[in-house]
């Protein structure tokens, strides 16, 4: 199955929650939440309050995604604001294992990303934790970037090792410059969540949902 994560860093912050609600009812599967701290990014966002504010007004799977220094320290903030599924950085982590550990303790889905110049390889020792591997195709930190094109090689060398590794059930996500000039190829190369701010959410929004959702499932 294919899942649309409209990323909400580019909606409307002063009607979030209608946002948010428009995308989920056009059909958006994921809303992705994007946590920057400042230091492991060069931009501040949200935190856990915005998250769980707006988790009222949707059922969708609440994507989070921590661009911060050692995620494991504000695990129990982002599960009791509602999330779904909390991705941390690769980069970002002392200790990776004890980090997906400690989300799956909490009874929520891991995730693991990684950033444009780190090689897919760094994965393999974490295949078995994972529930999510979210290849970036921007550097992580602001959104309406374009699309890096050397990511279409890690995104089929990510889902080789996934496949290679039996765990076929592990979501492959790609976040940063995907739109309906390119989310087909993102497809085709292997990803199933398609992490879209921009082409979701400027203009109108449940169209471009819909528009894009059709063109990924086609």
């Amino acid at each position: 199955m294919n899942y649309l994560a409209p990323s909400v860093l580019s909606a409307d912050f002063s009607t979030l929650g209608k946002d948010i609600a428009v995308v989920a009812a056009a059909g958006a599967q994921m809303i992705h939440l994007d946590v920057m701290d400042g230091s492991f990014v060069p931009n501040i966002s949200f935190g856990a309050p915005v998250i769980a504010s707006v988790r009222k007004v949707t059922n969708a799977i609440f994507d989070v995604h921590l661009m911060i220094d050692e995620p494991i320290r504000y695990l129990d903030d982002f599960v009791k604001a509602g999330a779904d599924i909390i991705t941390v950085h690769y980069e970002a982590c002392k200790n990776v294992q004890e980090t997906l550990s400690a989300i799956h303790k909490k009874g929520v889905k891991a995730g693991l990303a990684i950033s444009p110049d780190t090689p897919v390889d760094v994965l393999v020792p974490y295949v078995e934790m994972v529930d999510m591997v979210l290849v970036m195709s921007v550097y992580p930190g602001f959104g309406g970037q374009s699309f890096i094109e050397t990511s279409m090689d890690k995104i089929v060398a990510a889902q080789k090792l996934l496949a290679d590794s039996g765990r076929d059930d592990v979501w492959l996500e790609v976040d940063g410059g995907i739109g309906a000039g390119n989310i087909v190829k993102v497809r085709d190369a292997g990803a199933n969540v398609f992490v879209a701010g921009s082409a979701v959410f400027k203009g109108d929004m449940a169209a471009n949902t819909r528009r894009l959702l059709e063109s990924v499932n086609a």
